[in-house]
């Protein structure tokens, strides 16, 4: 094999508690992670040169502070018959979003470089090198909807297969996930556990019970509330049964009950905002 091709998806969060922060300086959380039908594109080529070549669409990523490049100097460290690479990135995830854009490319990038190269690994190991990379690498290995604990390492998949249509909008305001984190420890916030009965709702393709428990505690201390809102609000208007900001934001999602309804409320906002249609993928 000399090249290989494949999707990095992104995710949004269905619910999100943060439960304090470690001794190490982590957090732990509690959320579920649902990954969607939309997604980058990677292609990696082996060169005949030992060079690190990336080529893509979004200039600010090419350079030696990319997720991709510090996997690539991390794999080669560790397994002597890797050697140079192009890779091709079509980033078509939006750029701090929430939607763990960095975490799924390295995740992808990993599992490629495992069949490109035939290093052989485990599931377990690729985590393992993952986890080293970024606390939302781990997840990212699952195309699926899970439960995530910890600082993002335990993973639980949830037995699903529930598709549903899902619009998003990308502000032009972006977060700083460490600036987001550190509100939190600021404050004392009740948060809500609606885990188990987002659990059920996937298990029991039940819309009305998904979409009543979306819970994100970032919205609590994000400074630019208004938009938020504005957005929660735009996609209600045009049909979404709830909506939520996810991760650390910014990007807003609209749960829809059918493709329809989705595809409108899509058509009407385009024009105006960033916008994304797309399913849950499982």
């Amino acid at each position: 094999m000399e090249e290989i091709y494949i999707k990095a998806r992104a995710k949004i969060n269905l619910n999100l508690e943060v439960l304090g922060k470690r001794e190490d300086n982590y957090h732990n959380i509690k959320s579920i992670f649902q990954k969607i039908n939309l997604y980058d594109e990677i292609k990696i080529k082996k060169l005949k040169i030992d060079k690190f070549k990336m080529i893509t669409n979004i200039k600010e990523l090419n350079n030696e502070e990319n997720i991709i490049y510090k996997a690539y100097k991390k794999l080669k460290e560790k397994y002597e018959q890797i050697k140079g690479i192009e890779i091709k990135l079509n980033k078509r995830i939006p750029i701090q979003a929430g939607m763990a854009g960095g975490s799924t490319d390295c995740a992808a990038f990993i599992v490629a470089m495992n069949k490109l190269f035939s290093l052989n690994l485990s599931k377990e190991k690729m985590k393992t090198l993952g986890k080293e990379l970024g606390a939302d690498v781990v997840p990212c290995f699952y195309n699926r909807a899970v439960i995530v604990e910890g600082i993002g390492d335990i993973v639980t998949k949830i037995d699903t297969n529930f598709k549903y249509y899902i619009v998003i909008i990308k502000p032009e305001i972006s977060c700083n996930t460490k600036e987001m984190y550190n509100r939190l420890d600021e404050k004392e916030i009740k948060q809500k556990d609606t885990t188990k009965k987002i659990i059920k709702a996937l298990e029991n393709h039940d819309i009305k019970i998904l979409s009543n428990n979306l819970y994100n505690v970032f919205e609590e201390v994000i400074e630019n509330k208004e938009i938020i809102k504005e957005l929660k609000e735009e996609l209600i208007k045009y049909g979404a049964i709830s909506s939520l900001m996810t991760g650390s934001g910014s990007a807003v999602y609209g749960i829809f009950k059918d493709k329809d309804t989705a595809k409108n409320a899509y058509e009407k906002l385009k024009d105006k905002y960033n916008t994304y249609i797309c399913t849950s993928y499982n």
